[in-house]
């Protein structure tokens, strides 16, 4: 990946935050993904910072007591959202971040620093998730699942949008019951409306975008008891089966 040039932080969001965007997802195999960026445009950025181009994430994902959010997904309701703490493990930032639902399939994100100890969303997380159409005041949310990955960005000037590769993926329960993707990258795109340079290179190269979501698809296969009729070929063909292993806390 030494061919693109890079890009800082700050050229990134100043040039495509998108915290409004057009999302797609795509699985591809991990053996596909050399030739994939191969054939990326020449003037494709990448983001660097302090000389590293890989960053490990990990995300805390919040839930009410009946799973509001998941059903959400699960039965593929117009007002959708997601409640997570992210860190980025590189710098030991955290964000409060909140993920709804818009006309036309659009995501809106909204993010404000954290500092807490992931068991609760916190003091301030009220008026986020209020601005955010969330009836917060009638729901308690508690932590349900962790994530881990490592990601590289990617900018493409001509749509002034951006590509993430999410790797070495796994998923955790509060108990320890884990769940990995070893052989499979996400790769999603992020646009203000149109489809990107690289929606179209992937559809090219017959890849189309997949019905996955690293919360819902995650506690899905880690929770067989859950309605997942939606995510039965990416659970069956992508994920391991549930292993035990050191609860989310003592990896937090």
């Amino acid at each position: 990946m030494s061919r693109f040039l890079p890009i800082s932080l700050e050229e990134l969001v100043g040039q495509a935050e998108l915290l409004t965007r057009l999302d797609r997802k795509y699985l591809i195999p991990a053996a596909r993904l050399p030739d994939v960026l191969d054939r990326l445009p020449a003037d494709v950025r990448m983001l660097e910072i302090g000389g590293e181009r890989a960053f490990a994430y990990r995300s805390v994902y919040f839930d009410t007591a009946g799973l509001d959010s998941y059903l959400a997904a699960a039965r593929r309701r117009r007002r959708r959202f997601k409640v997570r703490i992210r860190t980025y493990l590189d710098s030991g930032l955290d964000f409060l971040e909140v993920k709804t639902r818009a006309a036309r399939g659009m995501t809106v994100k909204d993010r404000i620093p954290y500092a807490g100890d992931y068991a609760s969303l916190g003091p301030h997380a009220g008026p986020v998730l209020a601005g955010s159409g969330i009836p917060a005041c009638d729901a308690e949310f508690r932590p349900v699942l962790a994530t881990y990955y490592r990601r590289s960005t990617f900018f493409v000037p001509g749509t002034g949008s951006r590509v993430t590769v999410d790797s070495d993926l796994a998923w955790m329960l509060p108990d320890g019951s884990t769940v990995l993707m070893p052989d499979s990258v996400i790769v999603e795109t992020k646009s203000a409306r149109a489809a990107s340079d690289v929606d179209r290179l992937l559809w090219s190269l017959h890849l189309r975008p997949c019905s996955i979501s690293k919360y819902a698809t995650g506690l899905a296969a880690l929770r067989p008891d859950l309605p997942a009729n939606r995510w039965h070929p990416v659970l069956q063909r992508h994920f391991t089966r549930p292993l035990s292993g050191s609860t989310l806390h003592e990896t937090a």
